[in-house]
């Protein structure tokens, strides 16, 4: 059974139901924990361990970067970059990030595996609230009418923003605006790339890409950041973007 830590914020989760809502096996979870790409559980009561949304978020990022072909010594690599006390906010806008350099993908899923891939039960507003924002869509060829086309690189950080006190349209613009810019700094930032290699051999450029794209990732947000809250320093004042 889904318990609390003492907080009373985060779920404690059992081995097997964090495997079960990341949609993995408790032989890859125990696996990612031995290869130091998941933190250890708290361990409770009868020396029992007990998981929490950061190691959600982990997963999720550990199955974007698999997505996107990242090999295990890559994704290796690119974890040990982040700070080891990142939140699960934090993990997701670095997953977002990550996505953003896919194509747009969409998949056909039925209500519950909806939600057993958005970690949680969602009620029709909340899955209201994702179609809005452009995450969610019914599947107009289903038969059975409860099926729906996910933006699955969006899907994690979408039911994060359940939780944020805005407005679908506020949260649609703010998502129109970063993937136009990610994408120009992509572009830019491909050009720049293409020129420094062209005089390479194709499988050197390939070598290299795969190296370089988890340090541009991380370069891009790293950026990001700071600038965000610089912007935020200026809009309120010393200690405002805390």
């Amino acid at each position: 059974m889904t318990t609390t830590t003492d907080t009373g914020e985060t779920p404690a989760l059992t081995i097997d139901e964090l495997a079960a809502r990341a949609g993995v096996t408790v032989r890859t979870v125990r696996f990612y924990g031995t290869r130091g790409l998941l933190p250890p559980p708290a361990i409770g009561p009868r020396r029992v361990g007990h998981y929490g949304r950061e190691h959600l978020a982990r997963l999720a990022l550990i199955e974007e970067l698999q997505h996107q072909g990242m090999t295990l010594a890559a994704i290796e690599r690119y974890l040990k970059q982040l700070p080891p006390d990142l939140s699960a906010h934090d993990l997701a806008l670095h997953r977002a990030v990550v996505a953003s350099w896919a194509p747009r993908t969409a998949e056909s899923v039925t209500r519950e595996e909806l939600g057993r891939r958005a970690g949680r039960p969602l009620t029709d507003d909340e899955v209201g609230r994702l179609a809005a924002m452009d995450v969610v869509t019914r599947d107009a060829d289903a038969r059975d009418g409860d099926t729906y086309r996910v933006d699955v690189g969006l899907l994690r950080l979408g039911v994060e923003l359940l939780d944020v006190p805005f407005s679908p349209e506020t949260l649609l613009a703010a998502r129109t605006a970063l993937l136009e810019h990610s994408r120009a700094a992509a572009r830019d930032l491909s050009r720049l790339l293409r020129d420094a290699v062209a005089e390479r051999d194709a499988r050197d450029v390939r070598s290299l890409s795969a190296h370089m794209h988890p340090l541009v990732v991380q370069a891009l947000l790293t950026t990001f950041q700071r600038s965000l809250r610089e912007e935020l320093r200026e809009w309120l004042g010393p200690g405002g973007e805390e």
